[in-house]
């Protein structure tokens, strides 16, 4: 094992860097998979600037829930540039050290785009309520200001909760094994290279994953359901409709998210026979919703495809059906 060692003044090993061997099990050949996911990585960076830019150009779209989908695209963007610059390195020139302090910084950057993508999509489903089940004091509710207060109040949480995680990561020792199978600094995958008791990090990040993630999707999908019994009391099917396809889009990305949560969370408890399942399974999870958020928006909403046209110079003479 090529392992650098310092020695502390205790005279303890003390491990001075962490080796990413990617995914388990398939180290000779995995540098092929480099190219699904450099594409996967630039139609994520392609994709969410484009909403980004389309957004700013397109005063129709000037309007809070198009705001929380802009800030969805800097969250996506920002998640994806945290891991695939280096796991790409990895695949490509070989570079799989990575100093302690990096790796807790990557740590931390992870969690809390992760924590933010569940705050926004929070957020868009609070939106979403109030404009069915209370649309006529919407435009009074639902401001640009609002907008603002969730996006800080969201910033605020998850950039204290999460620091305690590569904090107590920092704290433990590590003075044998510095190999991490895996391609990015996961929490459990790093502590369980520590050589002294992991309990209080295994504590924290259950109690963050139950308050932040459990509690943001137990109210997203409380919001869908008082939203959908609002819908079911319309007499118009036509109206019915109608409120359920400005909806689809951001349901379909939320059932996404949360569900491919829950299976990386299984498939990590079950993951000793097959250890490259739930490794895949997160390296996924952190760059396909990126890559899929925009594409399914820009498929579900008209506002959003007319913007794209009027930016390309293709819809000078369109309407709107």
């Amino acid at each position: 094992m090529d392992t650098t060692l310092s020695i502390t003044n205790g005279s303890r090993f003390q491990v001075t860097e962490f080796v990413l061997m990617g995914f388990p099990g398939i180290h000779s050949w995995q540098h092929w998979l480099s190219l699904p996911l450099a594409l996967l990585y630039l139609l994520a960076l392609g994709a969410n600037l484009l909403i980004l830019i389309t957004i700013h150009h397109e005063s129709t779209l000037h309007q809070p829930m198009y705001y929380l989908l802009g800030i969805l695209a800097v969250v996506d963007i920002g998640l994806a540039t945290t891991i695939m610059p280096k796991i790409l390195a990895i695949f490509w020139f070989n570079a799989k050290t990575i100093s302690l302090s990096e790796c807790f910084a990557q740590m931390y950057a992870i969690n809390s785009f992760m924590g933010m993508e569940s705050g926004i999509f929070l957020c868009m489903a609070v939106d979403r309520y109030v404009a069915i089940c209370y649309p006529l004091q919407y435009s009074s509710i639902v401001t640009e200001t609002f907008v603002i207060k969730v996006t800080l109040s969201m910033m605020l949480r998850n950039g204290l909760l999460i620091i305690p995680v590569p904090v107590l990561a920092a704290q433990r020792h590590y003075c044998s094994r510095n190999e991490i199978d895996h391609c990015l600094c996961s929490n459990l995958g790093v502590t369980s290279l520590a050589c002294d008791d992991i309990t209080i990090n295994r504590f924290y990040h259950l109690a963050l994953a139950w308050f932040m993630v459990g509690s943001d999707m137990g109210l997203v999908f409380a919001s869908y359901m008082l939203i959908i019994r609002s819908v079911l009391r319309l007499n118009s099917a036509e109206a019915t409709s109608k409120a359920l396809s400005t909806c689809s889009s951001h349901l379909t990305l939320i059932l996404f998210f949360y569900t491919a949560i829950v299976v990386v969370s299984v498939t990590h408890l079950a993951g000793r026979k097959f250890p490259i399942i739930p490794v895949l399974l997160n390296v996924l999870h952190s760059v396909m919703p990126p890559a899929l958020n925009p594409m399914v928006y820009a498929l579900r909403t008209q506002e959003l495809r007319v913007g794209f046209q009027r930016l390309f110079g293709l819809g000078e003479n369109m309407s709107r059906k």
